[in-house]
């Protein structure tokens, strides 16, 4: 129990580097009273442009790949048959100091880039169905938030499914915790999503085109990458 706790608190601790505030202070501005006021990619990218959505992206992915596979190397010479199970609460810790920073009054982000970066230290089988979980959804539909939701939705199945047919790396034994793990994270990014669901079910949720929005003649309204509220 000792072990669980340290790797959460290790994560937590990686979590609560906020990017994109980081990128805000560069540009003289707090990102939380700006655009949507959530500090994640996609409002980085809305209110600094590209370039500093993409670095907010990167670090908020590098810090939850770096903290799950620093806890996985480090548990691996003092607890190998759990070392998994560890890196998993490790990430699971990023994504709770990414949402709830102690340090902004647990008032975080929406938590998928960091998502992403945890998806990325599991089973490669994992990657290629997460890739495609929030891109054909977020390509064919522009509303980013439906395929973060997706994503989560995509990767509590993926993870019971390897589970079940004995593809997850760790004893037997720890497999529920696993998966409440994994539920966790789901629930609290969808939690997180509320606001957009209602939005995605009242027909009313912004846009986002990820690789630019063909203008119409005429057309004077600026859209494109990071174009709406719902960023992560």
């Amino acid at each position: 129990m000792i072990a669980r706790l340290i790797s959460l608190l290790i994560g937590y601790g990686f979590g609560l580097f906020q990017t994109a505030s980081v990128v805000g202070r560069m540009h003289g501005v707090d990102i939380r009273k700006v655009g949507s006021g959530n500090p994640g990619t996609t409002n980085a990218l809305r209110v600094f442009g590209a370039g500093a959505g993409i670095c907010v992206f990167i670090g908020d992915f590098a810090k939850c790949m770096i903290s799950v596979l620093l806890v996985r190397w480090l548990s691996s010479y003092i607890l190998p048959d759990i070392s998994w199970l560890l890196s998993l609460y490790a990430g699971f810790g990023c994504i709770l100091g990414h949402d709830f920073p102690v340090q902004m009054h647990f008032k975080g982000g929406k938590g998928i880039a960091c998502t992403a970066g945890f998806a990325a230290t599991l089973p490669l089988q994992f990657i290629p169905v997460c890739l495609l979980s929030f891109f054909i959804p977020a390509l064919l539909t522009h509303y980013v938030s439906l395929g973060s939701i997706l994503l989560n939705i995509i990767l509590v199945a993926m993870m019971f499914l390897m589970g079940q047919n004995g593809r997850i790396p760790v004893p037997q034994k720890c497999l529920p915790e696993i998966y409440a793990i994994i539920l966790l994270i789901a629930v609290i990014a969808i939690v997180r999503h509320r606001e957009n669901i209602v939005r995605l079910l009242n027909g009313t949720e912004r846009k986002t085109y990820l690789f630019g929005k063909k203008k119409e003649k005429g057309e004077h309204s600026k859209e494109g990458l990071g174009g709406n509220d719902d960023g992560h």
